[in-house]
């Protein structure tokens, strides 16, 4: 198997029919399409078995108690067969081609320090963000902003180095930003193929994980503190830069103590 598309997904049934649509548009067919369901108690069980019945995807549906984005990454993960790990959001949905310019580009990888390829995001038809000139780029993560590439992108990581990289899970939390995990890849040397051109369709929804960013923080205390821990003593950043992160850290914690008052 070629590529793993892998979907979270939380109550979030009403809304897969048209990733579920896009996904069996697609031009490259090498896939499969993991969902793991994050303890939903909506009929999204009923919707994704009717999927499976269709015949047309190979689908791989894993329920799980409700733990958080995170956890179920790590599941999917483990459970994925396919050489790539692309994560599409419950809520968004992939341009026809999308999967065949990640095969494209993932073809022309030669080196073992690349851990994957990287598109855009558009939002309505406008790019999510900013990104760099040219066509193609080789770079960390963390090697983003030295470009003035900003805003969500669209990663396909190689599941064999993923698997060497799990999100930390606390007790009785249920947010980890993302960022931790792929922050620590590129700290450890991999770079990313970085190409300019739209693979996926995203959906800001109210009651997203984006749109509610400083609502999980405040929940998920120890995951947060990893994430700034790590910005501050590990990554590559200026002190203007880490500056910044003290400050957003105070603020979103402070804001925390002073509504319990």
């Amino acid at each position: 198997m070629r590529i793993s598309v892998f979907t979270p997904t939380y109550n979030r049934g009403h809304l897969l029919n048209k990733l579920y649509a896009s996904l069996v548009n697609q031009t490259f067919k090498d896939f499969e399409w993991v969902i793991v369901d994050d303890g939903s108690s909506d009929n999204t069980a009923e919707i994704v078995k009717n999927f499976i019945s269709d015949g047309v995807l190979n689908i791989n549906y894993i329920k799980q108690e409700n733990g958080g984005k995170h956890r179920a990454i790590n599941r999917g993960i483990k459970e994925a067969t396919g050489e790539l790990f692309f994560i599409v959001d419950s809520d968004d949905t992939l341009p026809k081609n999308s999967l065949e310019l990640i095969d494209k580009y993932a073809n022309t990888i030669t080196s073992d320090d690349v851990a994957g390829v990287c598109g855009l995001k558009a939002s309505g038809g406008t790019l999510v963000g900013k990104t760099f000139r040219g066509k193609t780029k080789l770079l960390r993560n963390d090697q983003r902003y030295k470009y003035h590439i900003t805003g969500d992108k669209a990663e396909a990581y190689y599941t064999d180095i993923l698997k060497k990289y799990p999100f930390s899970e606390y007790e009785n939390e249920k947010f980890l930003t993302e960022a931790v995990v792929w922050n620590k890849i590129a700290f450890d040397g991999y770079k990313l193929l970085y190409f300019n051109e739209v693979i996926y369709d995203c959906d800001y929804l109210n009651e997203g994980l984006t749109k509610n960013i400083y609502n999980h923080y405040r929940k998920s205390p120890k995951g947060f503190l990893e994430y700034i821990k790590q910005e501050l003593y590990i990554g590559r950043h200026n002190i203007y830069r880490k500056m910044q992160l003290i400050s957003f850290y105070y603020n979103v914690m402070h804001s925390l103590y002073t509504d319990d008052e």
